[in-house]
């Protein structure tokens, strides 16, 4: 008996090696994610040891730990700063003008982002079937399988909207008690510091989403086709001939929609 006792301590203690071993090699695997620039456009910095400017994944000189983001580290965007990273999985994460937002602040895989203050657009791949990931605001926990959505931080007290462009997303109140709302595509909801979640609503920003992408691709075609026309309705020519000298536009901006409603 005492034989058998000893054996079960030891293979107790074996087990136990064994999957302290397991989750330190998960840690240390997942400490090494890494978040590659895949667009890059005005002040795009990441906090490590102070301020360092990032560079594009693939531009020539650029120093190989300025090209991505790592782990615990937060990315800040200026006035004209505008960011495209892509994770190892195949999602990306957008990150717009006047933002600051912490890569992987958990050092898991599925906490992706901490989103300070600012605007993102996260696209999770998910080929190969379902991609648990989450993002987190001050007051807000957003889950996702796969799927493509925005997420802005408004103010200091962190008031958050999040909108759904594609697919399905679940948003958990950090602060408030009450369940969590699912949001389909095209809706939308907003997340105050001192209010449960509100009933989410149809996307009335939906329109405003659109006409940014109109204006852009607007943009584009005059850049790309100088002293052409714009067309109108139908194709018809619709406005002026193209100012050769307009400069291109950063990305759109999908603004949320405007507050009060049924999205409040």
């Amino acid at each position: 008996m005492q034989k058998f006792s000893t054996l079960a301590r030891a293979v107790h203690v074996l087990l136990l090696a064994v999957g302290v071993g397991v989750s330190v090699a998960n840690l240390h695997a997942q400490s090494h994610e890494f978040a590659a620039a895949v667009e890059l456009e005005g002040q795009v910095s990441v906090v490590r040891g102070g301020q360092v400017p990032l560079f594009q994944r693939g531009a020539q000189g650029a120093p190989a730990d300025q090209t991505g983001v790592r782990p615990k580290e937060e990315i800040v965007t200026g006035p004209d700063g505008h960011a495209v990273f892509q994770i190892s999985d195949g999602s990306t994460f957008e990150v717009f003008p006047n933002s600051r937002v912490t890569f992987q602040g958990e050092w898991t895989f599925q906490d992706m982002l901490q989103l300070i203050l600012g605007k993102i657009r996260v696209a999770i791949e998910h080929r190969n079937g379902p991609n648990h990931k989450r993002i987190s605001t001050p007051t807000a926990v957003i889950s996702v399988r796969g799927t493509i959505f925005d997420v802005a931080v408004e103010d200091d007290d962190g008031t958050t909207y999040v909108g759904v462009e594609e697919g399905q997303v679940m948003v958990q109140h950090r602060l408030q008690p009450g369940n969590p709302k699912i949001l389909n595509q095209n809706e939308w909801v907003r997340i105050y510091p001192n209010q449960p979640l509100a009933k989410a609503a149809p996307s009335r920003g939906g329109g405003a989403f659109v006409w940014d992408r109109i204006r852009n691709a607007v943009g584009d075609l005059i850049v790309n086709n100088p002293g052409g026309v714009i067309p109108g309705p139908g194709g018809s020519a619709g406005g002026p001939q193209a100012d050769t000298g307009r400069t291109k536009k950063n990305p759109p901006t999908t603004a949320p929609p405007p507050s009060g409603g049924n999205g409040n």
